[in-house]
């Protein structure tokens, strides 16, 4: 299959591209004989791409990814595509119609660059679509005022740093972004394609945007274009005397080298834990939290926190039970608490795309619901979102913080080479204490379904292999605890 470029506005566009891209915020393919491929509907998709993020929209590929050939229209009909973002859309609009060939075969490739400030309808009717993630939405009135509301909180990112230092340019990372977007120009071109920078009178600008994405130190120029990583000991922080911090830690870098920084500290802070699977009859390493949540939690507070708000920095707490995550700024209009899994709104569009360009992220729009996927095959509470005093936090609970880290080795060895010979009885005993700690004697009973005496015998037998601890003083103590063996 081809990989040479086959536009010469957007270098990404391969035909593998076209091809195989799985449809997303950005991207969208129309073929011919399917439904909504008429010049209205197809316009309809460009203004729900013009009032979200852009994207590009290719006609004459199938869904499949079957490339077809426009030329199977009548001129005149072919002229109505050619002409759609005149007589459809409101107002005037940036969308460049570039056509190409593809093996001999006609395609039309629409280029839709957001618009920061107005908004788009259809000509005929006045209705108002936006795109999120790979679906074309009307809103109706109260959504097109909420998407106006949201459009004024972009524009940190478009504004321009007068005194910017074009040696704090991360030479090495533009380089590889130029790789990405198999682009062989100059890179202050390339960012002035991407509407990263400006040209003017053959002078160059740097907005915001380059500067959090492209500069070796965007605190010298934005304030708290930062993340800190606090670890605390326990589930709560204290002050004063009690004062509980054991770790501070500051990372200032671009948000590409953030992500990349962060990731391969978090992965070091955090542990690992064992995991009791009775049918198998072995330990299981876990980790105290899932990467992919954990990841996404911090990808999704750079891409989306208000940078104009200086002074706060993302904050990622680490407690013993949970991992807060935290920005500035609160959630645009249309998303809330209750919707955030399936509605999307980039506060930062030019970041947001960027990082989806650079592969920082499989498709950026899907990353709340991956947290919820993530948390919920390892067996986690689900993810809690709150917004406080204009910030939004994410939290991800561990269940297995308490108990598991303290089991012995040992015992863990132990339990390993002795879980073929233990009864059905013995290994619900087991897991049970693994799951909660501690338990009696009549709690045990009552989980298992079985007889006191046979529960005392077993507890017996394994506090004599030195698997388990007795906690009371008394010889005869009916609410006595019973524990794995610590350390």
């Amino acid at each position: 299959m081809s990989i040479a470029v086959i536009s010469s506005i957007n270098t990404l566009v391969t035909e593998e591209y076209l091809r195989t891209k799985k449809e997303n915020q950005y991207f969208e393919r129309k073929g011919l004989g399917e439904k909504e491929t008429k010049p209205s509907k197809i316009a309809e998709e460009i203004i729900g791409m013009l009032n979200a993020d852009g994207g590009v929209l290719v006609f004459g590929i199938s869904d499949s990814g079957m490339i077809q050939d426009l030329t199977l229209l009548d001129e005149i009909e072919l002229n109505k595509y050619r002409s759609l973002c005149f007589d459809f859309i409101h107002p005037a609009c940036n969308v460049q119609l570039e056509e190409v060939q593809v093996s001999g075969k006609l395609i039309f490739l629409y280029h839709v660059e957001q618009e920061l400030e107005r908004i788009f309808s259809r000509k005929d009717n006045d209705n108002v679509y936006l795109r999120v993630i790979d679906t074309n939405r009307k809103l109706d009135r109260d959504g097109v005022k909420k998407l106006e509301y949201d459009k004024t909180i972009r524009r940190f990112e478009e504004e321009i740093i007068t005194d910017f230092d074009f040696n704090d340019l991360d030479e090495e990372l533009l380089e590889e972004y130029k790789q990405k977007l198999n682009y062989k120009g100059d890179s202050l071109d390339l960012l002035t394609k991407r509407y990263l920078a400006t040209k003017r009178d053959g002078k160059y600008a740097i907005k915001n945007s380059s500067v959090l994405l492209f500069s070796i130190d965007p605190e010298k120029y934005i304030p708290s274009a930062s993340v800190r990583y606090i670890r605390y000991e326990g589930t709560e922080a204290l002050t004063g005397a009690e004062h509980n911090v054991v770790k501070d830690e500051r990372f200032e870098n671009n948000i590409p080298k953030l992500i990349n920084e962060l990731k391969t500290f978090l992965r070091a802070s955090f542990r690992d834990y064992h995991f009791l699977d009775i049918g198998e009859g072995k330990f299981k390493k876990v980790p105290e939290f899932p990467e992919e949540a954990w990841l996404e939690g911090i990808v999704n507070a750079l891409c989306h926190r208000s940078y104009n708000i200086q002074g706060s920095s993302v904050y990622i707490k680490h407690f013993d039970n949970r991992l807060e995550i935290s920005n500035s700024g609160p959630l645009p209009a249309q998303v809330t608490i209750q919707n955030i899994k399936s509605e999307r709104f980039a506060r930062n569009p030019r970041i947001a795309r960027v990082l989806e360009d650079m592969g920082y992220v499989r498709q950026l729009n899907e990353g709340v619901s991956r947290i919820y996927e993530s948390m919920e095959k390892s067996m986690l509470s689900k993810p809690e979102y709150k917004e406080e005093n204009r910030n939004v936090y994410l939290t991800l609970r561990n269940k297995i913080s308490g108990h598991s880290k303290t089991i012995h080795d040992s015992v863990i060895t132990a339990i390993e080479e002795n879980m073929s010979g233990y009864s059905e009885t013995q290994k619900k005993i087991l897991d049970y204490l693994f799951v909660n700690q501690t338990a009696t004697k009549e709690e045990l009973a009552k989980h298992c379904n079985a007889h006191k005496n046979t529960i005392r015998r077993y507890l017996n037998l394994f506090v004599e292999e030195e698997i388990l601890d007795r906690k009371s003083e008394k010889q005869r103590d009916a609410d006595a605890l019973y524990s794995f063996k610590k350390h």
